[in-house]
């Protein structure tokens, strides 16, 4: 294995990261994607048009093929996520650096609190849970704001 290029989003990565975003989504809390129900249609949807359209979205390539994601706009992450078949081999590490190359200062993002192994990433990358709440419809559901500052 190579090491990961990243680099900006194009629009021939949009199959395969809908694909990837979609199964990292289902390994990380099966049960809720069950619950919720959304269709592959319905997610591919929201990324072409609510994901792509409100942020700079990063691809980490790996060996020629779209290996992880990060969608940003200014200093919140939106979304990272990272293909099953490779996670835990630094590449979540270097989306988060490359946020932290592009806002220095302080980064910020959502995360549901099943979200356990991300709840843990984040975490051991500096992030600080800051508050408790409940995601926008159409989820609803429990989530924790999370906050880096370079100062801390």
């Amino acid at each position: 294995m190579s090491d990961p290029l990243i680099r900006p989003y194009k629009s021939d990565d949009f199959e395969a990261l809908t694909s990837l975003w979609r199964r990292a989504r289902e390994q990380a809390f099966p049960e809720f994607q069950r619950a919720k129900g959304h269709t592959f249609e319905e997610d591919r949807a929201y990324f072409r048009d609510v994901i792509l359209v409100n942020n700079d979205v990063w691809v980490a390539e790996l060996d020629g093929e779209p290996a992880a994601f990060m969608a940003i706009a200014g200093d919140f992450i939106d979304q990272l996520y990272v293909a099953p078949k490779h996670q835990r081999y630094g590449l979540g590490k270097g989306l988060l650096n490359h946020a932290r190359a592009l806002s220095p200062e302080h980064l910020w993002l959502y995360t549901l609190q099943i979200n356990t192994r991300g709840r843990a990433f984040y975490e051991e990358n500096g992030f600080r849970a800051v508050k408790l709440g409940i995601s926008p419809p159409p989820e609803s559901e429990p989530d924790v704001e999370y906050h880096w500052d370079a100062m801390e």
